[in-house]
């Protein structure tokens, strides 16, 4: 089955209006599927083929008169060459849109090819696994604790007869051979994953390289460089702290998220709702969830940057989101019913950052129902994040 996604609208307008459109994201999070349904008029071509890549890099001019526009291209970064002809193709017919629609899921290597090459002619949109709201309109049946264990990848979503557990194993087993051995310089991927599984260890917690290399057995600088692999192929998103001349107290150490909790549970030995209640890592693993949700909500509203945590020595406030020069406080708890003990973060913020300035505040919660815990403070299920 088809799950329909958020960010469709937007691929329709910028291919109308722009020469070029790039698709990034991780593996299997429908990046490739989705631009073939939206555009079914446009050629196709996968650079996963070697052959393919091959002629892309060394004869950019053949392939793309195999390739004319409109095409969508998979995969871009493995033919970093292409770019430059990209780019005169796009200017030799510039009053057209919709010429190229090129997919990656290796943000960091795109990016800096798309920016040398195609600045100005290409809209960026990025595509994570799907979001709560996405997969209740597609599937309303499925269950809380069911979507996160089972994660956001559509083809776990779409097939319930997939055996998540042996997807994941087999998602490690091609991200470890193929992304990972093209980015990083990595010598023992049993190394490597390790390293991710320490990061699971830590997914909603402050950042500690230190740390994380010295439980790893790895140099500072490898781990540097480790965390930049995963950072660019998708799998952790790292979160900055609020910064603002009145809290000078405030960390500078970003927050380690795993981007999908489905591949978390998996690298943490989470296989069924019953083990995630029962977790010691279940806030953790809330919190992460939680966090993909607002990531999702932001990308809708079109704002890019806005999401941060508020920490001092003493205390935190999960997510703060700035909402045009204003903002939004939220707690994620686990709990299926919230009191006021699990504001106290939120109000104690709202007060330093001054209450004209904070628009609402929340406990994202398990429960099914928004209700008022405090004066200005609600609790609010995951869904009326959408």
């Amino acid at each position: 089955m088809w799950i329909p996604r958020d960010v469709e609208p937007r691929l329709d307008r910028s291919a109308r209006t722009r020469p070029v459109v790039v698709l990034t994201g991780a593996r299997q999070t429908g990046k490739t599927s989705t631009l073939l349904k939206l555009f079914p008029h446009c050629g196709f071509v996968s650079l996963d083929l070697p052959t393919e890549a091959e002629q892309a890099e060394k004869e950019p001019h053949r392939f793309l008169r195999r390739h004319p526009a409109p095409t969508i291209v998979d995969e871009v970064q493995y033919a970093p060459g292409l770019f430059r002809h990209l780019k005169a193709a796009v200017d030799a017919g510039r009053a057209r849109n919709g010429q190229f629609l090129l997919t990656g899921s290796q943000k960091f290597t795109l990016m800096e090819s798309v920016s040398e090459s195609l600045a100005g002619r290409a809209d960026i949109v990025e595509l994570e696994t799907l979001t709560f709201s996405e997969i209740r309109s597609a599937l309303p049946k499925t269950g809380l604790e069911a979507a996160i264990v089972r994660g956001g990848f559509p083809e776990l979503q779409a097939n319930p007869d997939i055996d998540h557990l042996a997807f994941y194993n087999s998602y490690l087993a091609t991200y470890l051979e193929r992304d990972v051995r093209s980015l990083a310089n990595v010598g023992n991927l049993r190394d490597f994953e390790r390293f991710l599984r320490a990061c699971a260890l830590r997914s909603a917690n402050l950042l500690n390289k230190a740390d994380l290399a010295r439980d790893v057995g790895i140099a500072p600088s490898t781990a540097n460089q480790w965390l930049s692999t995963l950072e660019a192929s998708g799998q952790i998103v790292l979160l900055e702290p609020w910064f603002s001349n009145r809290t000078k107290t405030i960390v500078r150490s970003p927050k380690l998220y795993l981007a999908d909790t489905g591949l978390l549970c998996a690298l943490l030995n989470i296989r069924s709702e019953d083990d995630l209640r029962q977790s010691p890592a279940a806030g953790a693993v809330w919190e992460t969830f939680v966090f993909a949700q607002l990531r999702g909500r932001e990308r809708r509203a079109g704002r890019q940057g806005s999401l941060y945590f508020w920490r001092d020595r003493t205390r935190e406030v999960d997510f703060v989101a700035d909402v045009g020069g204003r903002t939004e406080l939220f707690e994620a708890k686990w709990t299926e019913l919230p009191t006021d003990s699990d504001a106290v973060n939120l109000e104690f913020v709202r007060k330093v950052m001054g209450r004209a300035k904070v628009v609402s505040a929340a406990v994202v919660s398990r429960t099914p129902d928004s209700f008022p815990i405090a004066p200005g403070l609600r609790a609010l299920p995951v869904s009326e994040l959408a």
